[in-house]
């Protein structure tokens, strides 16, 4: 006999919410043409120098230890070369010397649209294109370019963080990120009159043309005051005339952490072109370690031939001025420690600039346990900082750096770099740290011996 059968009320079920993807796309693309898009990219980019970085990996896992991304989640897809394993493919596939053969017996798999999605997390969310990694590779592969590289495929298929996205189109529009060139005059005017010091724009001749970062013409004013403080003693001294102007003014680097080069030349070339424009000899980059990156190490390729401008940062105009005596500084009777940018000091080569205006200063510096060419990053490089997809990961990696400054017992702690700067106090706002993350450049203009 069979049981009776039992009336059973169906309860419903919440559904479970949707989990947003961790990736995101831009345009209408087919997911086909999106990988077709990065392929193309991709294969543009195997000239000699990247196919043998593909070539030379030997596994060593050394640039793993480098990274501070690995080193603050300790999971293995944080690892750099795991980071190039899509382009590393894409390269035996199409460019190898045996790509054909590769392709034919089906021995390495071409990316898929999936593996792209995912992948935007590593090289966009977990990579500040620092060249730590580069730096130990005992093989000499630069994995921060070859990563750059590649995120210029991603561009190409739509495949990057909304934020940098939303960036990249109003750079376009505006020729800068975050201020039309129309509002530049009268955002220097309030600078000047809250700061108290002349900021000249738009002068048909000049010696020097002065840029700046998105933020100093936004929240960080202070920086493009103590600049024009320091350009303005100088020009007392020297006769040495400077401008701002709108044909060139923002020393904007979103087009190269984005992967838009075509962009990053237009408004790269903006800067050059206007210094020409205006008879200047130098191009004074702000405190901003990509922008240096972008004008002063891209540049050149765009023209084919040597700049007709120098292009400086100024870490290093600080110290040529207090070298040549045209400016003097107070001494500061406080022990310090200072945060090395990694696109100025480790890809530009300003360490011992930097060390010279600190010591000018009369700090009594005490070094990070890695400073110099093995600084570790802020965390914020590359567009990170940007990409608020990033933050948890960036907040871990602020605590390796907390960590070091907190050992040296340093009173007072110095960058030279606005966005490092940035990220430094974001990071010490969600720890709740209470050191101060001090500017360089306006440590000087503070300091002026009038």
């Amino acid at each position: 006999m069979s049981a009776p059968v039992t009336s059973v009320t169906s309860v419903p079920v919440a559904a479970k919410p949707a989990v947003k993807p961790n990736y995101d796309q831009q345009g209408s693309q087919s997911d086909q043409a999106r990988v077709d898009a990065a392929m193309r990219s991709f294969v543009r980019e195997f000239g000699v120098t990247a196919a043998l970085h593909m070539e030379s990996c030997v596994r060593c896992g050394l640039c793993a230890e480098a990274c501070h991304f690995h080193a603050a989640s300790g999971e293995a897809k944080h690892t750099p070369i795991y980071k190039l394993e899509l382009f590393r493919r894409a390269y035996f596939r199409e460019a190898s010397p045996f790509a054909p053969l590769v392709r034919a017996l089906g021995l390495v798999k071409a990316p898929s649209i999936a593996e792209l999605q995912q992948w935007q997390e590593l090289i966009y969310d977990s990579c500040s294109m620092c060249g730590r990694c580069t730096m130990v590779c005992p093989m000499g592969i630069d994995i921060a370019e070859l990563v750059k590289e590649a995120r210029h495929g991603m561009f190409k298929a739509g495949l990057i963080p909304e934020r940098l996205a939303l960036m990249d189109r109003t750079a376009r529009q505006w020729g800068s990120p975050a201020t039309p060139a129309e509002d530049l005059p009268d955002i220097l005017a309030e600078v000047a009159e809250e700061h108290g010091v002349p900021i000249p724009c738009d002068l048909e001749r000049a010696d020097v043309l002065v840029t700046a970062a998105p933020a100093e013409l936004g929240d960080h004013t202070k920086a493009l005051a103590a600049a024009a403080k320091i350009l303005n003693q100088v020009r007392q001294k020297t006769g040495q005339s400077w401008t701002m102007h709108q044909g060139g003014f923002d020393a904007s680097n979103i087009g190269f952490n984005n992967g838009d080069m075509e962009l990053q030349e237009r408004l790269t070339r903006a800067l050059i072109d206007t210094a020409v424009k205006i008879g200047a000899h130098t191009v004074l980059l702000p405190e901003c370690g990509h922008a240096y990156g972008a004008a002063r190490w891209e540049a050149a390729k765009w023209y084919g031939r040597a700049l007709p401008v120098r292009v400086i940062h100024m870490t290093e105009y600080l110290d040529e001025q207090l070298r040549a005596g045209t400016i003097q500084v107070k001494s500061i009777a406080a022990t310090a420690t200072f945060h090395d940018p990694c696109q100025i000091v480790r890809r530009g080569g300003l360490e011992e600039a930097a060390r010279r205006v600190v010591a000018a200063l009369g700090f009594d510096l005490r070094e990070l346990k890695d400073h110099g060419l093995l600084g570790y990053c802020c965390g914020g490089g590359g567009g990170v900082v940007s990409n608020q997809r990033a933050a948890p990961l960036r907040h871990k990696v602020f605590e390796i750096k907390r960590a070091q400054v907190e050992a040296t017992g340093a009173e007072r702690f110095v960058t030279s770099c606005g966005q490092c700067r940035i990220t430094l106090e974001m990071g010490a706002k969600q720890a709740h740290w209470n050191k101060k993350v001090e500017s360089l450049l306006e440590l000087v203009a503070d300091n002026l011996v009038e």
